[in-house]
């Protein structure tokens, strides 16, 4: 299943924040790894070379450089959920992803009091943001969530 990353932060101690397009922030603890993966280890020579983290093109991962990499897979699965107060919400541009729609699809929605502002959608600048469970409710589970383009 393909889990878009987001967004990612570098944490004291090894760690990962990482936010997903579905909502979601996991804590990726990237410690394990230095036994298993020799090309981890550079962070104990070089801590600061951690902070470099970057997510890859298309959210697919995170990368440091071109040798090292995490996919999203793994951070999905061996991240620990982190409740943030921006869980289940996302970028219309993310849900009409997710859910196989238009975004005019969901401004309309909202103009006709499907998605209500304050309530299901706000909208921040020029961004709107969405709800996940808003989205759940009035367009069931989401149909490209498990697919990678």
């Amino acid at each position: 299943m393909f889990h878009k990353v987001k967004n990612v932060f570098a944490l004291p101690d090894l760690r990962l924040s990482v936010q997903f397009a579905e909502g979601v922030t996991k804590i990726y603890d990237v410690k394990p790894l230095l036994k298993r993966i020799p090309a981890f280890g550079v962070f104990l020579k070089e801590p600061e070379r951690f902070e470099d983290v970057q997510v890859d093109n298309g959210g697919y991962g995170v990368i440091w450089n071109d040798d090292l990499d995490l996919s999203c897979d793994e951070l999905w699965e061996h991240g620990a959920k982190a409740e943030t107060p921006f869980d289940g919400l996302m970028a219309f541009g993310d849900a009409t992803e997710l859910w196989g729609l238009n975004e005019s699809t969901l401004r309309k929605a909202v103009k006709y009091g499907k998605l209500i502002q304050g309530v299901d959608v706000c909208k921040f600048g020029k961004q709107w943001i969405v709800s996940t469970l808003a989205m759940k409710r009035e367009y069931g589970e989401s149909g490209k969530a498990g697919s990678r383009k």
